[in-house]
């Protein structure tokens, strides 16, 4: 697949194609002409790659992390950081949920204002 279908399937920027093979977390062939070629699985791995950044990992994380789900395991010296890395996730997931039950209270209220929680305010 070139770039740009590989883009347009995982829905990124051409850009990110490029950095995401700069940091050396996505793979290109090039051909005579210099036109980048991706598998089929890379679409997967862009994906991946995307919930990884979501998900609050660095780049340096993410390029350590990639070969361990290709190889289906982790090298020891890796698994306290990922450990730790899985610990700050748990922590956005608490504090997202935190957010949005607040949002939800703000919701309510404005959808009615006569409630017993707009008077809490």
């Amino acid at each position: 697949m070139r770039i740009g279908e590989v883009a347009e399937r995982a829905g990124v920027s051409v850009r990110a194609l490029r950095y995401y093979e700069e940091q050396h977390l996505l793979p290109a062939d090039r051909s005579a002409g210099g036109q980048r070629h991706y598998p089929e699985s890379a679409v997967a791995r862009v994906r991946l790659i995307q919930q990884l950044y979501a998900a609050g990992l660095t780049s340096t994380t993410v390029r350590d992390v990639l070969p361990c789900v290709d190889a289906g395991e982790v090298p020891p010296g890796l698994l306290d950081r990922l450990t730790a890395e899985r610990a700050l996730v748990d922590q956005r997931i608490t504090d997202l949920l935190t957010v949005r039950n607040r949002l939800d209270d703000v919701i309510g209220v404005a959808r009615n204002p006569d409630s017993d929680c707009a008077h809490e305010q």
